[in-house]
């Protein structure tokens, strides 16, 4: 299950609904802003090899 700390939730709410739901899904530990950043340059990286 996929936390997303206080800290971080105001950026995470400003995502798309795709990209929240994509981080979700992922069973992610979400407790700084790097930790959102590194999840994202993973789902980034994912995209381009697609």
């Amino acid at each position: 299950m996929s936390y997303i700390s206080s800290e971080v939730q105001p950026k995470f709410n400003e995502l798309s609904e795709s990209l929240k739901n994509q981080i979700l899904s992922r069973d992610v530990q979400v407790r700084t802003i790097h930790d959102l950043i590194r999840v994202l340059e993973e789902i980034v990286e994912e995209g381009e090899k697609n």
